[in-house]
């Protein structure tokens, strides 16, 4: 990409977790048998008349105030016009000039180098419904039939839409992963990528470095995980390239992420916004988003995931050890409580990110079917940082009570993993390694220390690792000394 550098947007379409659709009173079932949860005004029978749901229109606002969007006091609805099969109206009902949420950003990291990605609006529309297509690959182009299953129209969606800010594949995938972990710790939408909760386009173009005005853009769909969305948009970066390279001209068009080829190929030429023939909902009367509201909806956010990462960093936690446990959001409920008793927060969170992760997947399982709680996370911390525990055999005891085989205390005790810090009754094992090595000894007392870790190594394993090895390297410096 030397000489090159790529422009890169992406929209985001959020469905909200509510209830009922955004304007009828159908429920919001994934998974849901084929048009089971439908109604006249999902379906865009005659004489129907949409009724804005107001828990949607909280959580957009919600949304917008988490990126730090200005929350518009007059938002408008609009139709969109264009024909689908999937689009039971023949038109969708969404925002076109006066959106709920202006002019906001949202901060990623990227390798430690942090970017600043501006929100040019955050609006509301509803869904389409899903077209079933009879074909091994699943497309359109070689299926001999298509099915429509329209539970999904209506459901309310968010759209948000970046400024061009993002320059990199890998930029692109932070700003995704960011975006998903806001929504979640927002408690709006589950944003699963799998299951189409969330959903990732993105808006690509190229340029020469140094140039000011952007190239020809291309809009690529179907990446339906992170690494999807990493891929596709670099291929696509290396495809203008070298068609513009080549002498050729990049088209306007939407193009089709292929996973199994890893390439994008063309669906259709990409629309402009006139093409919709956007005008105002008429069946729909303006929205007035009043300053208590909207007071309301700032002070009723989380503490979000960038705010917590830097809190909990800031308490000593590594970098990535902080972002392990604000990345799955219980281990993160479960550091802060465990804190919040007393336990050391280092500790307890490396002991979270590392081991407790690597018990949930090896077993399968989730932090809630485990018997952990807060006070035994304290409890252990405890009973290491009192010299009671080593922490080899912490790591031990953490698994046995994530198993639910009782407290740390009792664990450690059933099992004979209590270390031992009494000077006095390591003497005897201390002196019997010093009188087995008598060389290493010699080396001690003319002022080598370098052998004091392999004589501790030595009587550690002579009390199965229960000596505290701390009092155990001072009494071979001292007895050594002593002669």
């Amino acid at each position: 990409m030397r000489g090159w550098e790529a422009v890169i947007g992406i929209e985001t379409h959020v469905e909200l977790q509510t209830e009922s659709k955004m304007f009828c009173g159908c429920p919001v079932r994934f998974g849901a048998e084929p048009n089971t949860t439908v109604c006249p005004v999902c379906l865009g029978l005659p004489g129907a008349l949409p009724v804005p749901n107001e828990e949607a229109i909280e959580r957009i606002l919600r949304i917008g105030a988490a990126f730090e969007c200005t929350l518009v006091e007059g938002s408008l609805f609009h139709r969109k016009n264009y024909f689908y099969p999937d689009l039971p109206k023949n038109y969708q009902i969404t925002q076109y000039d006066l959106p709920f949420c202006i002019d906001g950003h949202l901060d990623i990291d990227v390798d430690g180098d942090e970017l600043r990605v501006g929100i040019t609006r955050v609006h509301m529309e509803e869904d389409t419904g899903k077209s079933i297509h009879g074909s091994e690959s699943g497309r359109i182009h070689d299926a001999k039939f298509s099915l429509l299953d329209f539970n999904r129209a209506g459901v309310p969606l968010v759209e948000i839409v970046s400024e061009p800010d993002i320059r990199t594949p890998e930029q692109a995938r932070a700003y995704a992963a960011e975006l998903q972990r806001v929504v979640r710790s927002l408690g709006v939408s589950d944003a699963r990528l799998e299951e189409g909760s969330v959903r990732f386009d993105a808006n690509i173009s190229v340029r020469r470095v140094g140039a000011d005005e952007f190239g020809t853009r291309a809009e690529v769909k179907n990446m339906n995980s992170l690494r999807s969305l990493q891929r596709a948009i670099a291929y696509e970066i290396d495809r203008q390239i070298a068609l513009i390279e080549s002498g050729a001209a990049v088209v306007q068009e939407t193009r089709h992420w292929d996973e199994g080829s890893g390439k994008t190929t063309s669906m259709r030429s990409k629309e402009e916004s006139e093409d919709y023939r956007y005008f105002q909902e008429p069946d729909l009367v303006p929205l007035h988003v009043d300053q208590p509201w909207r007071d309301r909806v700032f002070a009723s956010l989380p503490e979000l995931p960038a705010i917590r990462r830097h809190r909990i960093t800031a308490a000593g936690v590594d970098r990535q050890a902080a972002a392990v446990m604000v990345e799955a959001g219980d281990l993160a409920d479960l550091y802060d409580e465990a804190v919040s008793l007393g336990a050391e927060p280092r500790t307890v969170g490396n002991w979270l990110s590392g081991d407790v992760v690597a018990y949930l997947r090896r077993n399968e399982t989730s932090l809630a079917d485990t018997h952990l709680r807060p006070d035994h996370l304290y409890e252990l911390a405890t009973m290491v940082g009192e010299g009671a525990l080593s922490s080899t055999a912490a790591k031990d005891v953490l698994a046995r009570v994530l198993a639910g085989e009782g407290s740390p205390a009792a664990v450690a005790e059933q099992y004979d993993l209590l270390q031992i810090s009494d000077a006095g009754a390591l003497e005897a094992e201390v002196d019997a390694v010093l009188a087995g090595n008598p060389d290493v000894v010699a080396k001690l007392r003319a002022g080598d220390m370098k052998p004091v870790g392999f004589l501790v190594g030595q009587v550690m394993r002579a009390t199965g690792g229960k000596a505290d090895p701390r009092i155990v390297s001072d009494l071979i410096r001292t007895r050594a000394a002593a002669g």
